[in-house]
C-alpha cells in the first residue's frame, strides 16, 4: 500500500504588506503544511533555483567521487560561472558545490554531460523526478535555469519548488551541500575558494540552506530553509526584489507565533485496546509533527485502521495511523506488525549440551 500524499493548507492571517514577491510560500518541510500562501500555483520562470533539481538528480544518478574531466562542451556556457576550463579535473561532488554555492552554469553543463551523457537526457531525468515528487505545474528545459534561445525557460510554482526542496532535504548529501557557507577545491589547474551567494546563511541564525536565482525575465527567485524549536520550514519567493528581507519576515512570523506539536513517535508507538492481534506490538518508521498556531484551539486526532488478516508475518504492513486536524485527514503513516517470537523448545539432549557448555 502506498503512502497517501496529503497537503494541509493553513493560511496565516498576519499582514504581509511588506512582502513584495509575485508568488510566495512557507511550507513545513515534514508535514508539507502550507503555512503562508500568495499565488502559490502561479507558473513563473524560476531561473537558477532550477539547480536544486539538478543537484538532486546528480546525487541520485551520479558517482559523486568520480573525477570529471571537463570537455569543450563547457565553452557553450554563459552567465554566472565557476570558470572551469577544458581539460580541468574535478570530482562530481565538487562540481555540485560550484553549482549550488556559486550558481555555475558551466558546472551545470558539466554535471549534465557526466551524469546523463547529454543535456537532453539529463532534462528527462529532471522532469521524471518532478513527476514522481508531485510537481504538477513544473517543466524543465535545461539544468542551469537560463531561458533558451527559442524563449522556453524552466517554469514552476512556489508550491512545487517548496515541495521539491522539502523532498530534497531528506537527502543528507543534499543537506550538506545546501548548507555549506564556504568550500575550497583544488584541481589539476588551480585552487577555488567559493562563498555561498545565499546571504542568509551568513546573517540569519536559523537558516539551514538556500539557493538564489536571477534572470532578466524571471527576476529574483530564492529558496531557503530554516529550523528552530523543532520546526523545519522552507520559504520560496518568485519575482521578489526584496527577497532576503522577505524571507526573514516570513520566518520570524512563523517562529514567533507557531509551535511544533509531536503527533507520532516512531520510538514510542503503541495501539491501545486493539483486539485483532493478541501478543503483538506495532511499529512505524517515521515521526510526524504538526505546526500549529499558538493560542489557537485545534483538534488533533489519530485513528488507526488495521487490516484483519488470518495469518501475519513479522514486520508485515498491517494498516495506517490516520492523523486528523479539525476533522480533516492530513497524514497517513504505515503501520507494521511485530510478533512476539517464542523461543524454540529444546529436547533433553540440547538442554544437557547447553548446561555442559555453561
Amino acid at each position: 500500500m502506498k503512502k497517501v500524499l496529503l497537503v494541509l493548507m493553513l493560511l496565516i492571517p498576519f499582514k504581509v504588506n511588506a512582502i513584495s514577491a509575485s508568488s510566495a510560500i512557507v511550507m513545513d518541510q515534514n508535514s508539507k503544511q502550507v503555512l503562508y500562501a500568495n499565488n502559490i500555483n502561479d507558473q513563473r520562470l524560476i531561473a537558477s533555483i532550477s539547480k536544486i533539481m539538478t543537484c538532486l538528480v546528480a546525487i541520485n544518478y551520479g558517482d559523486l567521487d568520480k573525477v570529471v574531466k571537463i570537455d569543450d562542451n563547457i565553452l557553450k556556457a554563459y552567465g554566472s560561472a565557476i570558470y572551469i576550463e577544458v581539460g580541468e579535473e574535478m570530482t562530481l561532488k565538487d562540481l555540485l558545490y560550484g553549482l549550488m554555492l556559486r550558481s555555475g552554469n558551466d558546472a551545470a553543463m558539466a554535471i549534465s554531460n557526466e551524469v546523463a551523457g547529454s543535456m537532453e537526457s539529463f532534462v528527462y531525468l529532471m522532469n521524471d523526478m518532478a513527476s514522481k515528487i508531485g510537481m504538477t505545474n513544473t517543466i524543465f528545459y535545461n539544468s542551469h535555469g537560463l531561458e533558451e534561445n527559442n524563449g522556453n525557460g524552466n517554469t514552476s510554482t512556489s508550491y512545487d519548488m517548496a515541495l521539491l526542496t522539502s523532498y530534497a532535504m531528506n537527502n543528507k548529501t543534499f543537506q550538506e551541500i545546501f548548507a555549506t557557507k564556504n568550500h575550497i577545491v583544488k584541481t589539476n589547474y588551480k585552487t577555488y575558494s567559493w562563498t555561498n551567494k545565499n546571504k542568509l546563511l551568513h546573517s540569519y541564525d536559523f537558516i539551514t540552506g538556500g539557493k538564489t536565482g536571477f534572470t532578466e525575465k524571471a527576476r529574483r527567485t530564492l529558496v531557503t530553509t530554516a529550523s528552530k524549536d523543532n520546526m523545519d520550514l522552507v520559504v520560496v519567493t518568485l519575482n521578489d526584489g526584496n527577497d532576503f528581507n522577505d524571507h526573514i519576515t516570513l520566518y520570524n512570523e512563523i517562529f514567533n507565533n507557531y509551535y511544533s506539536l509531536p503527533v507520532l513517535d516512531k520510538d514510542n508507538f503503541n495501539i491501545e485496546n486493539q483486539k485483532l492481534y493478541k501478543d503483538a506490538t506495532f511499529k512505524i518508521y517515521n515521526d510526524f509533527s504538526l505546526t500549529l498556531k499558538k493560542n489557537n484551539k485545534q483538534d488533533v486526532k489519530i485513528k488507526y485502521s488495521l487490516l484483519k488478516e488470518k495469518k501475519v508475518s513479522n514486520n508485515q504492513f498491517i494498516g495506517t495511523a490516520d492523523v486528523y486536524l479539525d476533522d480533516k485527514l492530513v497524514h497517513q503513516e504505515n503501520i507494521f506488525i511485530v510478533l512476539d517470537e517464542k523461543p524454540e523448545k529444546k529436547n533433553w539432549l540440547e538442554k544437557l549440551f547447553g548446561w555442559l557448555n555453561g
